[in-house]
């Protein structure tokens, strides 16, 4: 009977299932899940069956509280739903595939309360699973709210005393005190076009079109132009081939590429210069954004992580604009990527695939 078959062949279903465990391509966890998730199953399986024997009907939640604790496990270890999904799998697996190899008798109705137990676990481990990772969703997007409020706060402030400083007639409105304000302006603006731009992202609210490179990128510079003025530095764009287009969101594209210049503008010291280019390489459009800011230094970490850092003068800013930038660009079927030049600065690279080319529609033939 398969309550005897569990409990005789404990130890060799655990191992089997931890050979399925650690053959699949996901991160090395597979002790942990073994501790707290085959065991723990294997002993409410036992008893369910020996309850059934005894004649007691099945109750859900004898197994459904372990599966629930399985998945809080697996979600704090990193693990995905679909992987809780695997690890019942592979549990069911190693039963049937040890059944057939030992040659047990087990009955019909005996699989149809494996097949129960295990359904019962899975479905309290995706819920419990899902129920978390939606909490500590919400717990991100309100501390990403509150950090963005604050940064707005802090920037409005700076901006009405420097205007208030202005508006006395005490400084001109081309000194220190003009380019304070006019750097908390860019800083709001950079802000809230980040913020929509997450929230368009969120609600996957794309519009595609095709567009042609070059005024695209003229118009980031236009606006780039005047960033630049504002803080000391020069900005080069660099002629783009005309005939180059993409299928992209312009909105949200122009709202990536935006923020790495901001940024490049950021670390760059006064009087430096940044560079906008374009240009093709095969099938993909390359759009690099060059800076002076000294390098990145190897203590920096992950660049594009939320709420990150990195060393420069300028301090505002949540780090939130090169983490969307990434998110934008690889829901166009790209990626971006840094190449650092110690001692000088680094080039951030945005690639995305060039549009086909259109065939000219041929006359109708009469």
């Amino acid at each position: 009977m398969l309550y005897e078959f569990v409990t005789t062949y404990r130890d060799a279903i655990i191992e089997r299932s931890k050979d399925k465990l650690t053959a699949r391509p996901w991160p090395a966890a597979s002790v942990s899940e073994l501790q707290n998730g085959v065991p723990l199953f294997l002993t409410q399986l036992a008893e369910v069956l020996r309850d059934e024997e005894a004649g007691r009907q099945y109750v859900p939640t004898d197994i459904g509280s372990g599966g629930a604790h399985h998945g809080r496990d697996l979600l704090a270890l990193g693990f995905t739903v679909s992987q809780v999904v695997h690890d019942y799998g592979d549990i069911c697996q190693a039963i049937t595939e040890l059944a057939v190899e030992q040659d047990a008798p087990i009955t019909t109705q005996e699989f149809h309360t494996l097949n129960r137990c295990l359904d019962t676990a899975i479905a309290e481990a995706v819920t419990e699973h899902a129920r978390l990772t939606a909490q500590a969703r919400y717990a991100d997007d309100a501390e990403r709210s509150g950090y963005t409020a604050h940064e707005n706060r802090d920037l409005l402030n700076t901006a009405i005393l420097a205007f208030e400083t202005l508006k006395r007639g005490t400084v001109a409105i081309n000194g220190s005190t003009g380019a304070v304000l006019g750097r908390s302006l860019i800083a709001m603006r950079d802000l809230v076009n980040s913020t929509i731009t997450g929230i368009r992202l969120a609600a996957d609210q794309q519009r595609r079109e095709r567009i042609p490179v070059a005024p695209f990128i003229d118009n980031i510079a236009a606006a780039g132009y005047l960033h630049a003025e504002v803080r000391g530095l020069t900005l080069t764009s660099q002629t783009v081939e005309p005939a180059l287009s993409i299928n992209a969101d312009q909105e949200l594209l122009a709202s990536a590429v935006t923020n790495l210049l901001n940024n490049a503008f950021k670390f760059t010291p006064t009087g430096g210069n940044v560079i906008l280019r374009a240009h093709r390489e095969h099938d993909r459009l390359l759009i690099e954004i060059e800076d002076e800011c000294g390098g990145i230094p190897e203590s920096a970490g992950d660049l594009f992580t939320p709420f990150g850092e990195r060393k420069g003068i300028d301090r505002t800013g949540l780090g939130l604009g090169l983490s969307i930038a990434r998110k934008v660009v690889r829901a166009h079927g790209g990626d971006i990527h840094v190449r650092n030049m110690p001692g000088k600065g680094c080039v951030f690279v945005v690639v995305v695939p060039l549009a086909a080319k259109e065939v000219p529609e041929q006359p109708a033939v009469t």
